[in-house]
């Protein structure tokens, strides 16, 4: 079996920032990009998988092409949702949407007050949906509450913002011999369709899935087809 433990030791494996595992100082996160990688090739190891099928949505995305990049061995198939490139190119791709932009550089939260929090995520998730269906406020909520609920510090979130890329190769996307599926949605706020169909077009024989009015994420009106492609796509490994 591969050995998940080459490259660069981690300081604090399987830390992620948020949820009930152990957080770190909002904006001063103690790993990096390369750290996380590592450790899903680490997760797999410890449960003796050799290799296994791997779903990245929006920045996991990234991650799941820096892992068939960095650790190719336990890599099956890949499929990004929502995602972008994780290796700098020359290729010029759109930025995110006047709201989107406006949003994240406008908006206000009070961080030490949970209902304010709460209001800051759902009004994001609103953004994030890209406008063109309607949007569910009630379901957003109670996902979000549950969320902020169960962390230990949901404000530490905010480290993926600051996370330095750390040791990663710098092998291109066309180095990815995986089969790959890239699932995007046309009204994708964050990033705009042109960049999955440029990460279909660099992987060597990628496959796009486009959603229709679909924002970022994974929505709900959306599960049948993605399961659907899903199990189609996993089932020729």
């Amino acid at each position: 079996m591969p050995d998940a433990r080459r490259g660069r030791a981690l300081r604090d494996p399987l830390r992620p920032p948020t949820g009930r595992s152990v957080t770190y100082e909002p904006g001063r996160p103690g790993y990096t990009g390369a750290d996380l990688v590592g450790d899903a090739a680490r997760v797999l190891a410890a449960h003796e998988i050799t290799a296994a099928h791997v779903v990245g949505v929006s920045a996991g995305g990234a991650l799941a092409q820096r892992l068939a990049l960095d650790y190719a061995d336990y890599v099956l198939s890949l499929i990004l949702i929502s995602t972008s490139s994780a290796v700098p190119g020359d290729r010029e791709l759109p930025p995110p949407t006047e709201e989107f932009t406006r949003f994240v550089s406008d908006a206000h939260v009070d961080r030490s007050d949970t209902d304010s929090v709460i209001d800051y995520q759902v009004a994001y998730a609103r953004v994030l949906a890209g406008g063109q269906r309607p949007f569910d406020e009630t379901a957003a909520r109670s996902l979000v509450r549950r969320d902020v609920d169960r962390a230990h510090d949901f404000t530490a979130v905010r480290n993926y913002d600051s996370l330095a890329d750390g040791e990663l190769s710098q092998a291109p996307l066309s180095s990815i011999a995986v089969p790959t599926l890239v699932i995007h949605g046309t009204a994708d706020p964050m990033f705009p369709l042109r960049h999955g169909e440029a990460l279909a077009e660099q992987i060597p024989e990628a496959r796009l899935l486009t959603l229709k009015d679909a924002g970022h994420g994974v929505e709900r009106a959306d599960w049948t087809t993605i399961v659907s492609a899903t199990l189609e796509h996993t089932a020729a490994e």
